[in-house]
């Protein structure tokens, strides 16, 4: 019996390590929700480091992008392979924080453009 409990301690200990990676700490807006072939106008908070989820089956990797959209405060999941990722984040770094993004397409074939 013992022997038991202790295995079940194991896994139970590994999967709160695991949940640590992909939990959140705070309140969490909604999800932003982009129409698709629409242009939206986001303001992005670059104040903090942003949150990142890892799909623990695939290992994607998704960043949690806190933006701002005509008043309402959202978070945008983004998968650090999104070409547009690698662009919001150059772009932030000197200094830009509000970013035009069209949407083509939806789920597994959605595909992001940023709008100059």
């Amino acid at each position: 019996m013992e022997e038991q409990k202790t295995e079940e301690n194991d896994w139970l200990t590994k999967e709160f390590e695991e949940l640590k990676t992909t939990s959140f700490d705070e309140d969490r807006a909604p999800a932003l929700k982009l129409e698709e072939n629409k242009i939206t106008e986001m303001t992005i908070d670059f104040s903090k480091p942003f949150e990142k989820w890892v799909d623990q089956e695939t290992g994607t990797i998704k960043k949690i992008v806190p933006v701002e959209v005509k008043g309402s405060k959202f978070v945008w999941w983004l998968n650090t392979r999104n070409p547009v990722y690698n662009k919001i984040i150059l772009q932030g770094k000197d200094g830009q924080k509000v970013f035009k993004v069209l949407q083509t397409g939806s789920k597994q074939n959605t595909k992001y453009t940023l709008v100059e």
